[in-house]
């Protein structure tokens, strides 16, 4: 408890420095700088400004409400990052959440680490940064890959080194920023996930991809289901072929009288020989639970 006392108390003292006009630090090697560059300074929240290049641009205000509950409780246990602009004026660099957190219960100052760093290096900090967040969707670690190619200049192959991820990763991330935009949303509104969206993206036809997404909605389809469909779309008559061979006339008559007693489409499959494998299908927990006790009741 002292040393964190000591660590508080430390984080003032160069906070009272850094608003001294005659030590005004614009590069690493004005005096005092070494005190101030890479240390934990208790900052005044309106000299930090939000981070235009910030790549995150959903924020759960639920969870915000967590977080903001936390550090009323606890503090901010880990610093935000900014970097400085000119006297007493900073920018976020990473730590969003917690400021506007901290904002949101009414804290006036809050720790941080002070960096040095131009509009270029900002970018790739707070890119770099998020990338590597749990909480990210998708769709802004996609958008936040390709800002890493369009705006730094790097290849897959540095982002890879810079990220730790496998370019073959960094690629398939790429690759979702080709769908269309409203399977884009979806992604990240968490109606499909990103398995669902590498499906699809194997049909180049965004009004074809339009209606495996609308299908994958409606009928509450699973990744393997829909990599079975956007198949079959690509292949219709590999799956007419498959589909060809007629079903004896008790497995037709059969299917209605299943289909009518389980509430669901059954589909039969019968090989030459004969054998054959009936599939019940079942769209949640309640509904497996409900097929369950009618073949139960069956017995």
């Amino acid at each position: 408890m002292a040393k964190a006392t000591k660590k508080q108390a430390l984080g003032r003292g160069l906070s009272a420095l850094l608003k001294d006009p005659s030590n005004d630090i614009k590069s690493a090697q004005d005096k005092h700088a070494d005190t101030i560059i890479g240390n934990i300074v208790e900052l005044d929240i309106d000299a930090i400004e939000i981070n235009p290049f910030q790549p995150r641009t959903n924020f759960n205000e639920e969870t915000l409400r967590e977080l903001a509950s936390s550090i009323k409780e606890l503090g901010v246990i880990q610093p935000i990052t900014v970097r400085k602009l000119e006297f007493n004026k900073f920018q976020l660099v990473s730590g969003e959440r917690r400021f506007r957190a901290s904002k949101l219960i009414g804290l006036t100052t809050i720790p941080a680490y002070i960096r040095i760093a131009n509009d270029q290096e900002s970018l790739e900090m707070a890119l770099v940064e998020n990338i590597q967040r749990q909480d990210l969707d998708p769709i802004e670690i996609a958008l936040s890959y390709q800002r890493l190619i369009d705006e730094i200049a790097l290849t897959q192959e540095q982002m890879s080194e810079r990220v730790g991820k496998k370019r073959s990763t960094i690629a398939n991330y790429l690759r979702l920023l080709k769908l269309d935009p409203i399977i884009q949303t979806g992604m990240r509104d968490g109606f499909i996930s990103m398995g669902h969206g590498r499906a699809i993206i194997n049909i180049e036809d965004q009004n074809e991809q339009l209606d495996i997404y609308e299908k994958i909605i409606t009928d509450k389809l699973s990744v393997r289901a829909t990599e079975a469909l956007v198949k079959n779309h690509q292949n219709p008559t590999a799956s007419k072929s498959a589909e060809s061979k007629p079903l004896p006339k008790f497995v037709k008559k059969g299917i209605k009288e299943f289909s009518e007693y389980f509430g669901h489409k059954i589909s039969v499959k019968v090989s030459k020989n004969g054998k054959g494998q009936i599939t019940i299908p079942f769209h949640s927990e309640e509904d497996f639970n409900r097929i369950k006790k009618l073949v139960q009741s069956a017995k």
